[in-house]
C-alpha cells in the first residue's frame, strides 16, 4: 500500500502541474523533470526509478515524445556506462583487500597499540586515533581505493577503547564523513580520479565547450581546494566546539554485532607472502592507475595480483568478483542513469530558456547567484546521496548559468564540484552515512539520524557550503 505521504506528494505535483497548465503558466520542462526526480527520491522511490520517470515526463513535456525522449537517453548513457565499470572493477578490488585479512591485522594492531580499556585514559590516545581516523579515511579513498569498507572492520573494535576516553561518536562521525569527502574531492587517485578526472572535467569540457570553457586536470584540484577547507573547518567545528564534552555509552545491546563478536573472536593470521603480495598488489594498483591514468587498468591489475597470491581460493574468484560488483552496482546504475537524464535534458531545448529566466531573476547579483546554485546542488544530492551522480545532472544548466554571471572557468569548475558535492555526507541514503553508522552503531548505542546523519549534514555541509559560495566569487 502506498503510504500516505507518497501518495499527497504525488498528488500535489500533480495538482501544481494542472494549475500551471490550465492557467498558460506552462512549467520549463528541466525543471519539471529535476523537481519530479528530487520528490520521488523524497519519498523513497528508487532513485534510477526516479530519474528514469522524471527524465521522461521532460522529455514528453517538451515534446519529445516516448521514442525522442528515449532515444535522447539512452544516446547519454555511453559516458556514465564507462565510469560505472570502473566502480565495479574497484569493488572487486576492495573485496579482495577485504578477504586478505590485512584490514582485521591492521585493526587489531591499532587495538592493542590504543591499550585495553582500562589503560586507554590519556588524551594522548584520542588525538591519536582522531588521526588515525582521518588518515585511515583519506587512504581508503585514494591509497587503497576500499571506500567504506574499512569502517566495520576498524572501527567496532576501538569502541571500547573510545567509551573508555568518554568520546563523543557524533565527532568520529564527522571526522569520517568530512575525511572521506575531502580527500577524494581534493586528491586525484582512487575515487578522487573518478570524480576528478572522469565525471567533472569530461563534463565540465563537454557542457563548456560551446562558452570557450577548457578544463585541464590540474585546474580540477585547485577549484577544489576552498569548498575542501569548508569540510576541513567544519570537522574541526565538530570535534573542538560541538562535540568536546565528553559522552558516556551504556553496555552493548545484546545480539548486537559488537557483542557477537565479542562472545566469539575470529583471530586473522597472514602469512607473510600474502602479506608481501598484498602491499604489492596496492602499489602496482596505484602506479598503473597514474601511469597509464586508469583507476580501472590499476584495480584490475590490483585484483589479478591478490588472486595469484592465494588471499582466497582460486575458485572464489567470481564470488570476490561478484561481491564487489553488488557492493558498487548501485552507485554505477545511478551514474549511469545519471548521464542519460542528462542528455535528456539537453535535447528538451529548454536549458537556454530557463538560464536566461534565472539570470533576468538573479541580475547582477552574482553571490546570490552563486548560493543559490549551490543549495540547489545540495537539495539535489540530499534526494539521492551520491556527489558522483549529481555533476552530469547540474552540469548542462550550471554551467551556461555561471558564464552568465561572469565566472571565470576556475570558479565554474569549483561551483560545479562543490554544488554535486554537497549533501553528499549528511544525506541519509549516501554511503558515507550509511557506513559511518555501520561501524560506530556496531554496540547498539549509535543512532543513524540523530548521531550520523544530522551532526554530518550540518558540520561537513554548512562550512563547504560558505567556503565554496566566498571562493567561487573570489576566484
Amino acid at each position: 500500500m502506498v503510504p500516505l505521504p507518497a501518495a499527497l506528494t504525488v498528488l500535489g505535483l500533480l495538482v501544481v502541474y494542472a494549475i500551471t497548465e490550465l492557467t498558460g503558466n506552462s512549467i520549463n520542462a528541466v525543471v519539471l523533470a529535476i523537481v519530479v526526480m528530487v520528490a520521488l527520491c523524497l519519498i523513497r522511490v528508487p532513485v534510477m526509478v526516479a530519474l528514469i520517470v522524471s527524465a521522461l515526463l521532460g522529455g514528453l513535456h517538451a515534446g519529445l515524445g516516448i521514442e525522442g525522449s528515449l532515444e535522447a537517453f539512452n544516446g547519454s548513457l555511453l559516458i556514465g556506462a564507462q565510469v560505472g565499470l570502473t566502480y565495479v572493477m574497484v569493488g572487486a578490488l576492495a573485496v579482495a583487500l577485504a578477504r586478505s585479512g590485512l584490514l582485521e591485522m591492521f585493526a587489531r594492531w591499532v587495538s592493542r597499540r590504543a591499550g585495553t580499556d582500562e589503560q586507554a585514559t590519556g588524551k594522548g590516545v584520542k588525538w591519536g586515533l582522531f588521526g588515525l581516523f582521518v588518515a585511515a579515511s583519506f587512504m581508503s579513498q585514494n591509497i587503497v581505493p576500499v571506500h567504506i569498507a574499512f569502517i566495520p572492520i576498524l572501527i567496532p573494535p576501538l569502541l571500547g577503547v573510545l567509551n573508555r576516553l568518554r568520546v563523543d561518536r557524533r565527532a568520529v562521525a564527522c571526522i569520517l564523513a568530512c575525511s572521506m569527502s575531502a580527500s577524494y574531492l581534493l586528491l586525484p587517485t582512487g575515487f578522487g580520479a573518478i570524480y576528478l578526472n572522469e565525471i567533472l572535467l569530461p563534463n565540465f569540457n563537454e557542457f563548456g565547450a560551446a562558452y570557450g570553457l577548457v578544463g585541464t586536470p590540474d585546474m580540477t584540484w585547485k577549484a577544489m581546494f576552498w569548498p575542501v577547507m569548508g569540510l576541513i573547518a567544519g570537522m574541526l567545528f565538530a570535534v573542538f566546539i560541538s562535540y568536546r564534552r565528553p559522552r558516556d555509552y551504556e553496555e552493548p545491546v545484546v545480539g548486537s554485532t559488537l557483542d557477537v563478536e565479542e562472545s566469539a573472536p575470529t583471530p586473522v593470521t597472514l602469512r607473510p607472502f600474502q602479506l608481501i603480495m598484498t602491499l604489492l598488489a596496492l602499489g602496482v594498483a596505484l602506479f598503473f592507475q597514474i601511469a597509464f591514468d586508469s583507476l580501472l587498468v590499476g584495480a584490475m591489475v590490483g585484483f589479478l595480483i591478490l588472486t595469484v597470491a592465494g588471499n582466497f581460493r582460486w575458485n572464489e574468484q567470481d564470488d570476490v568478483f561478484t561481491t564487489g560488483l553488488l557492493m558498487m552496482a548501485q552507485i554505477a546504475v545511478i551514474i549511469t542513469v545519471a548521464s542519460g537524464f542528462a542528455g535528456l535534458l539537453t535535447a528538451t531545448g529548454q536549458i537556454d530558456s530557463l538560464i536566461a529566466a534565472s539570470a533576468d531573476f538573479i541580475g547582477d547579483r552574482q553571490l546570490l547567484g552563486v548560493f543559490l546554485m549551490l543549495f540547489v546542488g545540495l537539495f539535489i544530492t540530499i534526494g539521492f546521496g551520491d556527489s558522483f551522480a549529481s555533476v552530469p545532472i547540474l552540469a548542462p544548466i550550471y554551467i551556461p548559468l555561471a558564464v552568465e554571471l561572469g565566472l571565470g572557468p576556475l570558479a565554474v569548475m569549483a561551483l560545479l564540484g562543490a554544488a554535486a558535492a554537497l549533501g553528499d555526507a549528511g544525506s541519509p541514503a549516501s554511503t558515507i552515512s550509511l557506513g559511518a553508522t555501520v561501524g560506530l552503531a556496531a554496540d547498539g548505542r549509535h543512532d543513524h539520524i540523530r548521531d550520523t546523519v544530522i551532526p554530518t549534514f550540518l558540520h561537513c555541509n554548512v562550512g563547504m557550503l560558505l567556503f565554496a559560495g566566498i571562493a567561487v566569487v573570489l576566484i
